[in-house]
């Protein structure tokens, strides 16, 4: 397999193919292309983007190719099997598929203002009204799965899934912006922050050379 992924450092829809890949067990290839530079409009005319119209990650293996990070985590899942990302009880993983797919449609002032930056921790300042809105939706969301399915371990539904994998990329949002949250929140927060997987993105993100001045703002 090989998955094509963005910047590190900016790329959030990157990071959760990349979990993905790395939740699966199996081996890939994976291949870093920087967003925006000056080659970036022809790289993503190429026969590798072609399915995906230039948007990553991509992940191909073989002759099939994947260019969404929902569908990423699905496609794996039918290779290891879903116990690998879903919980094995009915109740839960219902909750925990509405939950990533919910976080995959919606969210979208929280994502549009205040985009991906690893690198970065910047003063907080008060969110803007439907950002608000939106923490508030996330924060009912968590406490639920923690309150019902969470007592096996540190995470949503206990062991890092894909609910986890989908909810990771706000998570590092919440801590470069300072965002309010839930004071029950934070252990889940440094659980997935202090996961393996994550801290070796986080490392290879602070490794990268590439600035993109635009996502280098505290506010988009």
């Amino acid at each position: 397999m090989k998955l094509i992924i963005g910047n590190k450092a900016y790329s959030s829809w990157s990071l959760r193919g990349w979990l993905a890949c790395r939740q699966s067990g199996l081996p890939f290839e994976e291949v870093v292309v920087p967003l925006y530079d000056s080659d970036w409009d022809k790289r993503r005319e190429g026969a590798e983007f072609a399915p995906s119209s230039g948007k990553v990650p991509i992940l191909w293996d073989g002759e099939a190719v994947v260019w969404d990070s929902l569908a990423i985590i699905d496609f794996l899942a039918d290779k290891v099997g879903r116990d690998r990302f879903w919980p094995a009880d009915d109740a839960a993983r219902a909750m925990a598929r509405s939950m990533a797919a919910e976080m995959h449609s919606s969210f979208v002032a929280l994502r549009r203002k205040h985009s991906m930056n690893i690198r970065q921790v910047y003063p907080a300042r008060t969110p803007d009204e439907d950002v608000i809105v939106d923490l508030k939706r996330m924060m009912e969301l968590w406490a639920q799965a923690r309150a019902r399915f969470g007592g096996g371990g540190d995470f949503l539904f206990g062991a890092f899934g894909a609910a986890d994998i989908m909810f990771a990329p706000v998570v590092t949002r919440i801590v470069t912006y300072q965002l309010p949250v839930a004071r029950f929140a934070v252990p889940y927060m440094d659980a997935v922050l202090r996961h393996p997987f994550m801290q070796d993105w986080i490392a290879a993100a602070q490794e990268e050379e590439w600035v993109i001045e635009r996502f280098e703002q505290p506010t988009i």
